[in-house]
């Protein structure tokens, strides 16, 4: 049976009632509340547990702040991450929210909903919160599972995540992939080079810019992506037109394609999208235009995720937009 137990300080003020919970079998439990009612009902959900065996030790859950447990996360987890650097600026704003000074045991949906209310009016994007719920998500399921918190529960699985909008869907129109590549020419020659081959190839901006010759087979025309965004080996055939681009560049003695930089190549890009005077094509874009024009040229969805790397269909119809009148031709 729990005791419950008024609290003085030394001025004999009541400051809150302590609950003490002695079962043998289990270690004593003890907290402080505010209130007596919060203590008792705190003391009779425990000794419940304890008489159904599903009871599980909060003491370190209740002593850990979301802030110290990131800490620890960003310690141990975020090292082992792809986008480390992206997750530790993730981490640091969970931190600085008032939600991270409370402890692990206490958090639930209401917090994270709040959170995410907070995150929306800051104007981010449904993408960007699902990427900061995604990390918050990790660390509850890693506390549990290996920093021995069995007794929380995930608050993130339980709340409404924001809704993605709808894929794009900007294909280059009639004339703007000339435009494009004559404005890139006129920027920088290496930078018509770089639009060819997304176009061509399909392959991420990342990829494209950590390229280096090694990568490149020109006998078999492939370039061997090593560590890609998924994290698997993936090998990328060349069209004859991507081998010509390939062609007209000087080998370079540090053995990387570009001169560029990936911000360098950014900047130059977003110059020659004004010189072509072309508005919302982005160089991701370029990558849904490829991944249109495999399905358009008749690969199969096998073939497709093969160049592209994309995991399943799903995600191959977010990025594809197949020109209605070419369908039509087909269908004869």
């Amino acid at each position: 049976m729990a005791t419950i137990t008024p609290r003085y300080d030394r001025e004999d003020i009541l400051i809150g009632w302590q609950a003490k919970i002695r079962k043998k079998g289990y270690p004593a439990q003890n907290q402080t509340f505010r209130t007596k009612a919060e203590a008792l009902e705190w003391a009779t959900v425990i000794e419940a547990e304890m008489v159904r065996g599903t009871w599980r030790d909060r003491a370190e859950a209740e002593s850990t702040t979301l802030s110290d447990a990131l800490s620890r996360y960003a310690e141990e987890i975020v090292p082992q991450k792809k986008g480390a650097a992206q997750e530790m600026g993730f981490l640091r704003q969970w931190q600085v929210r008032p939600i991270g000074s409370m402890f692990l045991a206490t958090i639930a949906g209401k917090h994270v909903a709040g959170v995410i209310r907070d995150m929306q009016a800051e104007g981010k994007s449904a993408n960007t919160i699902r990427l900061h719920l995604a990390l918050l998500s990790h660390l509850f399921n890693v506390a549990r599972t290996e920093w021995g918190m069995e007794s929380i529960s995930n608050p993130v699985e339980v709340v409404r995540k924001p809704k993605l909008p709808q894929g794009r869907d900007r294909r280059l129109m009639d004339g703007e992939e000339e435009q494009l590549l004559a404005a890139c020419r006129i920027t920088n020659p290496e930078l018509s080079v770089i639009v060819t081959f997304a176009i061509e190839t399909a392959m991420r901006q990342g990829e494209i810019m950590g390229m280096t010759w090694d990568m490149v087979d020109l006998a078999k025309r492939t370039v061997t992506l090593p560590d890609t965004k998924n994290g698997t080996r993936r090998v990328v055939p060349l069209s004859s037109k991507a081998m010509e681009a390939l062609g007209t560049l000087p080998r370079r003695l540090d053995g990387k394609v570009w001169s560029y930089t990936p911000d360098g190549m950014r900047a130059s890009y977003k110059k020659a999208m004004r010189r072509a005077s072309i508005e919302g094509m982005t160089f991701h874009d370029l990558r849904h235009e490829a991944t249109s024009r495999l399905f358009e040229k008749g690969f199969n969805p096998m073939e497709v995720s093969c160049i592209t790397g994309h995991k399943n269909l799903q995600m191959l119809k977010r990025y594809t937009h197949l020109k209605a009148e070419d369908l039509a031709k087909r269908m004869g």
